[in-house]
């Protein structure tokens, strides 16, 4: 795999990244600790964060473990992403507070969380780019943009002579597959990294909710996530990866996390959970590097077939 920084001092990143979504909010500062404290032992090098996560919790136990632990800043990079409005106002607000809830006086990577009509403006770039050259941010990234949105957005950058993007997160597991080769091409063309989120789309993929939304899961916690599985293609992909599961002997989640961490042109894959057992299952799963495989978990079998 090709080797991939995000800025000058920063760590390669690592095939498998963690992500911190379940902090405060599934687990509790301790189990969080136990998590990012696995993760450091088996290199993996970005902890992902959010200030939407748990209203700003999820940063500040990020934070506070941060401050408990002192990790080498050079092998390990904390991303952190921002909300909607972006006009410069405030995202200046806005990254102030990431950062005062993290502790830290830079960030390295700082994301604009979603698509929004302000990041079609010159004003967002330009406040962002003040950003990095001021020394407060590293770099910069978004998420969940498409690739016509990406496009604008570099374009606008390129324009006005601004600070490169230099990271692209999305969705993207067998369910739903928000990284296409269009947007794979145009990553590459303008050395965008793409990291990836929601591998076994939060428990959807292992098929726990079969039979109705499983207790005291995301899902159940979080019932936002719902309304972007439960349709009849993502219901038809899941029966597919049961049946090739059934047929293999994989258990249903080791196949879905091996599709998802080996996608052409994705340098990292984000993965959360409550406890190191789920690091764990990735890191065995990106074992399994199977293109025949991987080529029939994806092909979506039309209405009525699994």
């Amino acid at each position: 795999m090709k080797i991939i920084t995000l800025y000058p001092s920063a760590p390669a990143l690592s095939p498998i990244c963690l992500g911190s979504s379940t902090f405060a909010r599934e687990i509790d500062q301790d189990a969080a600790f136990a998590l990012m404290d696995h993760a450091v032992a088996k290199n993996l090098t970005l902890i992902d964060t959010a200030a939407t996560y748990s209203a700003g919790r999820s940063e500040q136990v990020v934070g506070a473990w941060l401050a408990s632990r002192r990790p080498d800043p050079r092998r390990l990079i904390v991303a952190t992403k921002i909300y909607p409005p972006y006009t410069p106002e405030a995202i200046d607000t806005a990254v102030t507070a990431s950062a005062k809830r993290l502790g830290v006086a830079v960030i390295d990577v700082l994301y604009l969380h979603k698509w929004d009509p302000g990041a079609e403006t010159a004003a967002a770039w330009q406040a962002l780019d003040r950003l990095v050259k001021s020394g407060r941010v590293r770099a910069l990234g978004v998420s969940n943009f498409t690739t016509p949105q990406l496009r604008a957005a570099l374009a606008l950058q390129r324009e006005h002579g601004l600070q490169p993007l230099r990271v692209l997160q999305n969705n993207n597991n067998l369910a739903v597959r928000d990284v296409d080769a269009p947007l794979v091409e145009l990553c590459a063309s303008h050395q965008v990294a793409i990291i990836t989120y929601s591998p076994l789309g939060g428990g959807f993929l292992t098929g726990k909710h079969r039979g109705g939304v499983e207790p005291g899961s995301r899902f159940d916690v979080a019932p936002g996530h719902q309304g972007v599985y439960f349709h009849p293609l993502q219901e038809r992909r899941l029966a597919r990866l049961a049946a090739i599961s059934a047929r293999t002997g994989l258990p249903m989640p080791h196949l879905a996390l091996a599709w998802a961490l080996h996608r052409p042109g994705v340098a990292s894959t984000l993965v959360g959970g409550r406890g190191p057992q789920h690091l764990d299952q990735a890191l065995a799963a990106w074992q399994l590097n199977d293109s025949e495989l991987f080529a029939e978990l994806e092909t979506d079998p039309v209405e009525g077939q699994a």
